[in-house]
C-alpha cells in the first residue's frame, strides 16, 4: 500500500504482527543474546544482519528510522543523538583531512562554527558561498578536492530558501553530492530528494519531536548518488576497519548510509537512547497536523508585522512579495512556522520587546508546540563576528519568532503588549 504522508507518520517503520503492541515498544537495552560465539562473529562480519550493541542499533530507534526514511522518499535512514552530530557525520563519511566541501553560508551559526572550526581542525575546508549566487559563481567555488555541497532548505535563522535545483545541478556537475538540512521544512513541506538532493539531514529535535523532550538528528540516504567516479575511495574500495568489505558492491544503494553507521557510528558512537526515539515518535505522528497549523499561524503573524510601524522588515518566504517566496511556492507546501524580523531601534529595543513578551517564551529553542523567541545576535549566534553575522543574514535588531499551536489571538495579543513596553521604554 503506498500511503500518503499523514498515514506514513502514523504507520510507517512499524508493523505490530497479531498479538503485538500497538505503540512502538521501548526496547530498553543496550545487548543482544545470541546461542553461539560462531552466530556473534557472523554478526561482527556482516553487522546489518541482525543487532548486537545498541551503540550501532536498537529496535525503537530502528522503527524511527524507517518511518522518516520513509517520509524522506529515501532508502535508509540513521538517527544521531543531535542534529549536529548529524550534519558532523553526514561531512565525514566522505571527507577526510585535505579534503575541501562547500556549503551556504545562509545557515544555523552552530553549523557554520562546526564548518569553520572544528572541521577545520581536522584538515577539513569549508568554502562558503551564497545562497543567492548565481551558477557560475558556485562552479568557481569548486577544488579537485571537494566531496560534498551543504545548504539548508529553510535557513537558520535567516529564512532564505534553497534553490535546490541550482545546487544539486552544480554538485553533480563535478560528481559529488549535495546534502541539505531539511529542519525547518521537514519532509511535510519539502522532500529535497524529489529535486535532486542526494543525503538530507535532520535536527529532529525542533519540528519532527515538536515538544522539546528530546535531543536528537537523522541522515537520510537517497540511494540516487553514484558514487563510482573514483571519488570516493572509501565507498568503492575495500574498508580495512570492516574485513575489506566494499560498500558499493555489498550494500548497493545503502551503501553511503550503511559505511555512515559502520564506520562513524562504530567510532563516535553518538547514537539515541531508546527512549528518546519512543518520545520522537509520538512528535513524527502528529507532524503532519502539526506543520499546517504552523504556517498558518505564521502566515498570520507575519502579514501582521509586516503592516506594525515598529517593524523594519519581515523574512518570511511564505509572503507575498518576500525576496524568496517565488521559490517556496516552487519547492515549499508552506514555509514553516519561523519567522525573522528586525525591529527599529536594532539591539536594545528588541532586547526589550523580547524581554516584554509574557505568552512567548524566551529560549533557546525553535519548531515547539509553543511560541518560542530567541535574539540570534546576542544568543545563539553570539559567536559569530559582524562580518559573519551579515553573511548569515542577521541583523543586530533581528528577532527569531517560532509560531505555536496556540490560540493565533493570544499570539498577538502578546506580541501587540510587547510592542507597547518595548515602546515606552525606548
Amino acid at each position: 500500500m503506498k500511503m500518503k504522508d499523514e498515514t506514513k507518520c502514523l504507520h510507517a517503520g512499524y508493523h505490530p504482527k497479531n498479538s503485538e503492541p500497538r505503540v512502538v515498544p521501548i526496547v530498553q537495552s543496550t545487548t543482544y543474546v545470541y546461542d553461539s560465539t560462531a552466530e556473534v562473529a557472523s554478526v561482527f562480519d556482516e553487522p546489518t544482519k541482525s543487532l548486537i550493541y545498541s551503540r550501532f542499533a536498537n529496535p525503537t530507534v530502528m522503527a524511527v528510522e524507517e518511518k522518516i526514511a520513509e517520509l524522506e522518499g529515501g532508502v535508509a535512514a540513521m538517527c544521531t543523538s543531535s542534529g549536529q552530530a548529524a550534519n558532523l557525520m553526514a561531512i565525514l563519511n566522505i571527507c577526510k583531512a585535505g579534503d575541501s566541501f562547500i556549503s551556504t553560508s545562509e545557515i544555523y551559526g552552530g553549523t557554520i562554527n562546526l564548518f569553520s572550526f572544528t572541521l577545520k581542525k581536522l584538515g577539513i575546508e569549508c568554502i562558503f558561498v551564497s545562497t543567492d549566487d548565481d551558477e557560475e559563481t558556485i562552479d568557481k567555488a569548486f577544488k579537485p578536492n571537494t566531496k560534498a555541497v551543504f545548504g539548508e532548505t529553510i535557513a537558520n535563522p535567516a529564512l532564505t530558501v534553497l534553490d535546490i535545483e541550482k545546487f544539486a545541478k552544480a554538485a553533480h556537475k563535478h560528481n559529488v553530492p549535495l546534502i541539505i538540512d531539511n529542519t525547518f521544512a521537514t519532509p511535510i513541506l519539502c522532500k529535497p530528494i524529489e529535486f535532486g538532493c542526494d543525503i538530507v539531514t535532520h535536527s529532529t529535535t525542533k519540528y519532527m519531536d515538536g515538544h522539546a523532550v528530546q535531543g536528537g538528528g537523522v541522515i537520510v540516504d537517497s540511494g540516487n548518488f553514484d558514487w563510482s567516479s573514483g571519488n570516493f575511495p572509501e565507498l568503492t574500495e575495500p574498508d580495512e576497519s570492516y574485513h575489506g568489505i566494499v560498500y558499493t558492491e555489498v550494500y548497493g544503494k545503502a551503501a553511503y548510509i550503511i559505511k555512515a553507521r559502520m564506520q562513524l557510528m562504530r567510532d563516535f558512537g553518538a547514537y539515541p537512547a531508546a527512549h528518546s526515539a519512543f518520545l520522537l515518535n509520538l512528535g513524527l505522528e502528529t507532524l503532519a497536523v502539526r506543520m499546517k497549523a504552523y504556517c498558518e499561524n505564521a502566515l498570520t503573524v507575519a502579514n501582521y508585522l509586516k503592516n506594525h510601524e515598529m517593524v523594519e522588515s519581515v523574512s518570511y518566504p511564505g509572503l507575498e512579495g518576500d525576496k524568496y517566496n517565488e521559490l517556496a511556492t516552487k519547492y515549499l507546501k508552506g514555509s514553516s512556522g519561523v519567522i525573522s524580523f528586525v525591529i527599529k531601534g536594532g539591539r536594545e529595543t528588541a532586547m526589550k520587546f523580547m524581554d516584554s513578551l509574557k505568552l512567548a517564551s524566551n529560549e533557546v529553542h525553535v519548531a515547539d508546540i509553543r511560541t518560542c523567541v530567541l535574539h540570534p545576535a546576542s544568543e545563539t549566534h553570539r559567536q559569530l563576528t559582524d562580518e559573519q553575522l551579515v553573511a548569515a543574514g542577521i541583523n543586530a535588531g533581528m528577532v527569531r519568532f517560532s509560531v505555536g499551536l496556540e490560540n493565533i489571538d493570544d499570539i498577538l495579543e502578546d506580541v501587540e503588549q510587547a510592542f507597547n513596553a518595548a515602546k515606552e521604554n525606548a
